[in-house]
């Protein structure tokens, strides 16, 4: 099932020890969380800094960053929070290949 969400995450709290040289870039490693229910502000996603094994092992506090939420969904189960996110579940395939700009993601 795909699902397209939305994440604002505070970068200030981010552990810049964390983050990793590759070959292209700068990275940092993250767990997103999708949960079945939005909580009080209407998010049903968490982010927060990956976890080494010995992190998890030690249960180390999380270091959250950011929330966010479900905007899109191809499961009809998913509840929309507004009209124009509504509008997007309804668009035909064809339609929503017509809107891809190319870039793959």
């Amino acid at each position: 099932m795909a699902k397209l969400i939305s994440l604002k995450i505070d970068v200030s709290k981010i552990d810049k020890t964390k983050l990793f040289k590759g070959e292209k870039g700068t990275y940092l490693d993250l767990t997103v969380s999708v949960n079945d229910e939005p909580d009080n502000y209407g998010n049903d996603v968490a982010a927060w800094q990956g976890q080494t094994k010995e992190e998890v092992s030690a249960k180390a506090q999380k270091t959250y960053l950011g929330n966010g939420k479900v905007f899109w969904s191809n499961d009809t189960n998913v509840q929309q929070s507004n009209a124009a996110n509504q509008a997007a579940t309804n668009l035909t395939s064809k339609e929503q290949e017509e809107e891809d700009d190319g870039l793959g993601f």
